[in-house]
């Protein structure tokens, strides 16, 4: 899709939402309607000392526009529904010298600086039968173990696909659902699934699972994807929080991924680049991962500490677009995604082939001492063991120094947040960040330090 205006998308929104109303004649359907305005502005520096970077201290600026509008469903046994949002983005900064070609914030243009503006929208169209619901349309946000709708930058993704959702047990949510297109945080053009190195895309991730809150303190998962031609993944899940009295807890999170091939993965264009690393058969996905969290809460206080390990045959496998053209022939703008383990840190991922990861966090809440909205935390994470073997990567993948053995590297992450509470500017949000990331020598980005500043702001329209 082209970069278009928001007026643009939020006309088309209110005309469908007008021409749907009316035909189905259903008071309900406007009744638990909502819309929304989101405002962010996002300031974004990732200083990399690499002195082979195209461009060394990136800066990058950006205001983006949200127009969201969410129905109720219409009245009777099966109700109808719809939902559209339309994403605008306007760059403030980010010109020749201050903008890398592979930038994750902007799509750049063609003199070398980001876009003037950038955009994308889409629609969902949705049914509920008793406590199931199913969603249809390329405004799909998935939050599940399996896939997750990254936000960390100006505009967040959206997929397209269907997604259906059942609550007909008590205590249990299945979800299943097939995706077959993406569009970037920073593309305004569709793309096909895909894995990191992978140029070829996939139109086809299909997944499965449910959650089983067995009772009130233990919450257990599964969940099974199947990225055509890349990737087959179980996950297994545990949550538990022990509430030792009112002003405290324990909480333990257990998360286990086993990844393997699927179909022409391997072959030139599907191959995985495992994280840069190590991969037993070249470009292919095999890998078992597993992490475990223990958080002790006390009043504002909350102390985390874990573990994980990636095991030594290949790097953890997730959806990754970076190497798939955007329409335009340009990879950018696709690649940045999510995926659900702690060390999805702000610089680095500690994914590789071996690493073994021990990480901590402290934050703290500040409305225990009367400043409701403020939160504040750090976080550090290291990770060492990661094997290297270049030479038996997919071919073309560098980066790494190539002597085959052990490596080590860390990351410093702090994160403020403030919420006003009240007074003219009730509910605008500020969130500063900052991540410093050291790797060893070779490595993409061994020395990098990210700044983010956003403010962000919703006005509820309905």
């Amino acid at each position: 899709m082209s970069s278009t205006p928001l007026a643009r998308a939020i006309a088309l929104a209110a005309l469908g939402a007008s021409i749907a109303v009316p035909s189905l004649a259903q008071a309900e359907f406007l009744k638990d309607s909502k819309a929304s305005i989101g405002l962010r502005n996002f300031y974004y520096n990732n200083d990399n000392h690499d002195s082979g970077a195209t461009v060394q201290d990136e800066k990058d600026w950006a205001q983006a526009f949200r127009f969201d509008y969410i129905s109720g469903f219409t009245e009777g046994t099966v109700g109808f529904g719809l939902d559209v949002t339309g994403n605008l983005a306007v760059k403030l900064d980010g010109g020749q010298g201050n903008h890398p070609n592979n930038s994750s914030f902007m799509p750049s243009d063609t003199d070398g600086g980001g876009k003037d503006n950038w955009s994308h929208a889409g629609a969902n169209a949705k049914l509920r039968l008793s406590k199931t619901e199913l969603r249809a349309g390329n405004a799909l946000q998935p939050m599940l173990p399996v896939v997750l709708t990254n936000d960390s930058r100006v505009m967040s993704q959206l997929y397209d696909g269907g997604m259906l959702t059942s609550k007909e047990f008590d205590d249990f949510t299945l979800t299943a659902g097939q995706l077959g297109h993406v569009i970037g945080r920073a593309s305004d053009n569709w793309t096909s699934l895909s894995v990191a190195g992978g140029t070829r895309g996939s139109n086809q991730f299909r997944f499965a699972g449910g959650d089983w809150k067995v009772n009130k303190e233990l919450t257990l998962q599964y969940y099974y994807a199947n990225l055509e031609n890349y990737y087959n993944q179980h996950f297994a899940g545990l949550t538990h929080v022990y509430p030792i009295n009112d002003n405290q807890s324990f909480k333990t999170d257990l998360r286990y991924f086993k990844s393997s091939d699927d179909g022409k993965n391997g072959e030139p264009g599907y191959a995985f680049s495992n994280n840069g690393g190590y991969a037993k058969n070249a470009g292919e996905v095999d890998n078992t991962t597993w992490s475990a969290m223990f958080t002790y809460s006390l009043g504002g206080h909350a102390l985390m500490l874990g573990h994980q390990r990636v095991s030594d045959d290949g790097g953890f496998v997730w959806l990754n677009q970076g190497g798939v053209n955007d329409g335009n022939g340009r990879p950018e703008g696709n690649a940045g995604s999510d995926f659900y383990l702690f060390t999805n840190a702000v610089v680095n991922q500690f994914a590789r082939a071996g690493e073994q990861s021990t990480f901590g966090q402290y934050s703290y809440d500040f409305a225990k001492v009367g400043i409701p909205g403020l939160k504040a935390s750090i976080a550090y994470i290291s990770g060492d063991n990661i094997k290297d073997d270049p030479a038996r990567n997919t071919p073309g993948v560098t980066g790494f120094d190539g002597i085959g053995g052990d490596h080590k590297e860390w990351e410093r992450d702090e994160r403020i947040d403030y919420v006003f509470q009240e007074g003219a500017l009730k509910g605008f949000g500020v969130t500063l960040r900052h991540g410093a990331y050291r790797g060893y020598a070779g490595a993409a980005n061994a020395d990098t330090d990210q700044t983010r500043l956003i403010f962000n702001y919703t006005l509820q329209l309905m």
